[in-house]
């Protein structure tokens, strides 16, 4: 019983990990049954009477380098022979291994830290400290172009899971000195490395400080997907809409680090976040600003109108067809109600089993694989919707009426924002069928009031709409005025220096 209550007890805080003073021996402790963990003795430049042990993990390090910079020379020097023994290690550190770096480490926590980052921890015999030189491999995904965000005019690259090839991508398109990019270590276990990057001078400094306090705090485990990050950073765990933005491509995230918001990098995660996040940026797009201005506010204007469509369409039709048909056109009033005789069940029932047959048929076509897919989405869509039709299990109306909310809410561009959009659209069904068109109205109202009350990083939610961050939007968020018009950064980011051209 003790046991099981120390299992369940909190979560251990233990700095440093490994404690314990410098050794070979401990090292080795600390990797035993470890397979990958390999160690060569060897002497330098030949001399028995100078060895020098070289610590590495197979996989992390990479062979060429090893070989090429650390044992060739080793191996090959002859000052290592010559030199006095009390000057071999300022020799090693100084420049007789080929690295950028090398660090003289005297704890065993910080030289078993890099041995599994990708260093080699290098041991001369008679001494109780070590050097530590990066020889870590590069591999990762090649460079390609954003699957969920299609560029048709614009860049064709994307994040990969490498931290330090997404921060290169930003700085290749933001060269500005300014640009700052802070580092700090989430997971206990994973040591995943988070990157804070923002624009100084133009970034809100508290906004910067809170989410480096933020990141501090979080204390797992390891991160291992997005959602590891965003539900610890964000005040969100009772809100399903998102308040985070992210994006795979380069180019929008520096877009928003110009708009002066704050972006995160995560070693692993192929995507970078920006804070604060307010509701008119998931109806934005990376395209947005390669359209024609008047094309790009009239496509903003669609996607408006159809997250409305989306949440309201089944929850209306249930209201208008149940408690209020007087007010449904006469002829079309005779068609519903002609088409609806032969169903048994009522409307509010058709409404959600359709609602729920549309989810389980989109989840499926998203598990399976991208051909197998793609058929179980025309077979469920066309094949089942028209055979329950035609079997007088659901009316035609009710069909028409899911499959426009469904087809509607595919034009979010966020797809967090997409999945609330659906979880509230089963709540305004549910209160349609209840009230009518006034349960319909207050679910309206509690959403607005939901919306209201939420903030990222002190930023209101609803900001872009309202006055609530005292300082006035530089441009509008439901159209785009031409870029030489757009004088202002958006006020809702809190930057400090809102001009951007002149």
């Amino acid at each position: 019983m003790a046991s099981k209550r120390g299992q369940d007890g909190p979560h251990p805080r233990r700095e440093p990990r490994i404690p314990g003073e410098l050794s070979l021996e401990g090292l080795e402790e600390v990797f035993r049954d470890c397979a990958d963990f390999n160690k060569r003795h060897m002497f330098l430049h030949g001399d028995r009477d100078r060895g020098v042990t070289v610590c590495y993990i197979d996989g992390m390090a990479r062979t060429e380098r090893l070989n090429d910079y650390v044992l060739k020379p080793l191996a090959q020097n002859p000052v290592l022979a010559s030199a006095p023994r009390e000057e071999l290690f300022s020799l090693l550190e100084q420049g007789a291994v080929y690295a950028q770096q090398a660090t003289r480490e005297t704890r065993l926590d910080p030289v078993a830290l890099a041995l599994v980052n990708g260093s080699c921890a290098l041991f001369l015999d008679g001494r109780d400290d070590a050097l530590v030189v990066p020889v870590a491999t590069e591999e990762k995904r090649s460079i390609g172009q954003p699957e969920n965000e299609p560029a048709l005019k614009g860049a064709q690259d994307s994040f990969v899971e490498s931290v330090r090839t997404n921060t290169s991508l930003v700085r290749r398109r933001l060269r500005a000195p300014e640009l700052r990019v802070r580092e700090q270590i989430v997971g206990r276990q994973s040591l995943t490395p988070v990157d804070v990057v923002y624009l100084e001078g133009i970034a809100d400094p508290e906004t910067v400080e809170r989410v480096e306090r933020r990141l501090e705090e979080i204390d797992i485990d390891g991160v291992e997907a997005a959602g590891n990050i965003e539900e610890y950073l964000v005040d969100g765990a009772r809100s399903a809409f998102p308040l985070m933005t992210y994006t795979q491509r380069p180019d929008r995230f520096c877009q928003g680090l110009l708009e002066g918001r704050v972006g995160l990098l995560a070693d692993g995660i192929p995507l970078g976040w920006l804070l604060p996040g307010t509701i008119d940026q998931f109806f934005k797009t990376g395209q947005d600003r390669a359209y024609h201005w008047m094309v790009a506010s009239a496509l903003s204007l669609v996607r408006y109108f159809c997250a409305l469509v989306t949440l309201l369409v089944p929850g209306l039709y249930i209201a208008l067809v149940t408690f209020h048909p007087e007010a449904i056109p006469p002829k079309l009033a005779l068609s519903i109600v002609a088409a609806k005789q032969e169903v048994p069940f009522s409307t509010i029932f058709e409404v959600l089993v359709m609602l729920l047959a549309f989810e389980v048929i989109q989840e499926a076509g998203l598990r399976l694989p991208g051909p197998i897919g793609a058929t179980v989405s025309i077979l469920g869509g066309l094949v089942v919707g028209n055979a329950a039709v035609e079997a007088h299990i659901v009316s035609p109306a009710v069909l028409i009426a899911v499959a426009i909310a469904g087809v509607a809410g595919y034009t979010m561009p966020s797809q967090d924002l997409g999945n609330a959009l659906r979880l509230w659209r089963f709540l305004f069904a549910i209160l349609a069928s209840l009230g009518g068109l006034f349960g319909l109205a207050l679910g309206c109202a509690g959403l607005i009031y939901h919306l209201a009350g939420l903030d990222s990083f002190g930023t209101p939610y609803l900001a872009p709409f309202t006055t609530g961050t005292k300082v006035h939007r530089g441009h509008p968020s439901l159209f785009r005025l031409p870029l030489p018009a757009m004088k202002w950064r958006d006020g809702a980011a809190r930057t400090q220096n809102r001009r951007n051209q002149r």
